[in-house]
C-alpha cells in the first residue's frame, strides 16, 4: 500500500468512526429528549389530579355535589 492508499485508507477510518460516534450521539440526544417528555407528561397528569381532586373538595364544601 503506497502512501496515497494509505492516507486514503486512514481518512475513510476516521470518517467512520465520526459518523459512528455522531450516530450514537444523537440516539442519546433522543434517549434524553423521550425520557424528558416523559417527565413532563407525568407531571401534567399529577397536576391535572391534583386540579380535578381541588374542584371535587370545592363541590363537596358548597354542597354542589348533592
Amino acid at each position: 500500500m503506497n502512501n496515497s492508499q494509505s492516507a486514503s485508507y486512514n481518512a475513510g477510518q476516521a470518517k467512520g468512526q465520526a459518523q459512528e460516534k455522531t450516530s450514537q450521539m444523537a440516539d442519546k440526544a433522543s434517549d434524553m429528549m423521550q425520557s424528558a417528555k416523559e417527565s413532563v407528561q407525568e407531571a401534567g397528569s399529577q397536576m391535572k389530579a391534583k386540579a380535578q381532586g381541588a374542584t371535587q373538595a370545592v363541590k363537596n364544601a358548597t354542597g354542589m355535589n348533592n
